[in-house]
């Protein structure tokens, strides 16, 4: 497609044909996908965390094609080592000088499978590349492509031969958020569209391609913020520090992470500004994995979603005039 900049009309046509098209491989997450594609969007990565068979590896390579990403798909395991992903030196006997082997790293849309199941020092070279959107090999830096996101899936269920990601590591993805079941119809829908095209694989044209992805994301950074809806921000992500039952608060990273997402949103629902909605809407996946809970209440079943939807009812909503 065209590199020119796109209007804002353009733009939000355009990721809806692509929810389109994920619609038609994955069935009932319309919602949750629009909040993953809003943190691609808004240039980020994006941990979804949730039983194993809901649709996660599907999720991903889906969106991957269908905005036209070459995708990779590296399953973590413990023995894992950081050059698996990365890439590494080899010895060239035809040239007689070693050159460098790119790792799954080198794509467009990474899926980091079961993340939680390597060691921190693999999880760390992968957390690095999503920072800096490069690596270093041997004193060598090598750029990722643009653009480079990250779909990583961690089983929450399991704990025995995992390696949960510290907190400040969860920081960096910019949203996490789960599939759970589907409905009863939802599932029925599952098994008679399999049933249908009587193969497993689902194949998607694109939509977009990178050019296109990232023409996207700059009309991103038009959304216009006022003034209230940014300080309604401020003023939820302060409120997770105070809580009472919270240990660690989310930090300034995650009034960033919050507004660049309502922004990305707003593209999607056809806005060219952000509204409190946008920003409670997302409040949850953008701010409860910046939580820690105080040890204690471990026992008593207190999560960080609980805190955030606490915060929720709290924090005064700007007026409609304010926006």
């Amino acid at each position: 497609m065209s590199t020119s900049p796109l209007t804002q009309t353009e733009a939000t046509t355009l990721v809806h044909q692509v929810l389109d098209a994920v619609d038609t491989a994955l069935v009932g997450k319309r919602g949750e996908m629009t909040l993953v594609l809003a943190g691609v969007l808004a240039g980020g990565h994006v941990l979804l965390e949730d039983m194993p068979g809901l649709g996660k590896t599907l999720a991903a390579r889906s969106l991957a094609q269908a905005l036209g990403l070459e995708f990779t798909r590296a399953q973590f395991t413990p023995d894992l080592l950081p050059a698996d992903l990365t890439g590494s030196y080899i010895f060239d006997q035809n040239k007689g000088e070693f050159s460098f082997r790119e790792g799954p790293i080198f794509t467009g849309l990474l899926l980091a499978d079961e993340i939680n199941r390597t060691p921190p020092k693999t999880q760390s070279a992968l957390l690095e590349a999503m920072q800096e959107r490069q690596v270093t090999v041997e004193g060598h830096t090598f750029r990722l492509p643009r653009p480079f996101h990250v779909l990583a899936t961690a089983n929450p269920i399991e704990h025995e031969g995992t390696y949960p990601l510290p907190e400040a590591q969860l920081d960096r993805f910019l949203l996490r958020l789960g599939f759970g079941y589907p409905t009863l119809d939802e599932e029925w829908d599952v098994l008679t569209r399999r049933m249908e095209r009587r193969r497993e694989e689902i194949v998607l044209e694109p939509v977009l391609d990178p050019a296109g992805l990232m023409a996207v994301q700059d009309c991103v950074e038009n959304i216009h913020v006022a003034e209230s809806v940014g300080r309604y921000a401020i003023d939820l992500v302060r409120a997770t520090r105070e809580h009472q039952d919270t240990l660690v608060g989310a930090s300034p990273r995650g009034s960033l992470a919050l507004l660049l997402c309502s922004r990305a949103l707003a593209v999607i629902e056809g806005r060219d500004f952000v509204i409190p909605e946008d920003v409670k809407r997302l409040a949850i996946p953008a701010l409860s994995h910046r939580i820690v809970i105080r040890p204690e209440l471990w026992l008593n079943n207190v999560a960080p979603e609980s805190i955030v939807r606490a915060v929720l009812d709290q924090v005064p909503v700007p007026d409609a005039e304010q926006v």
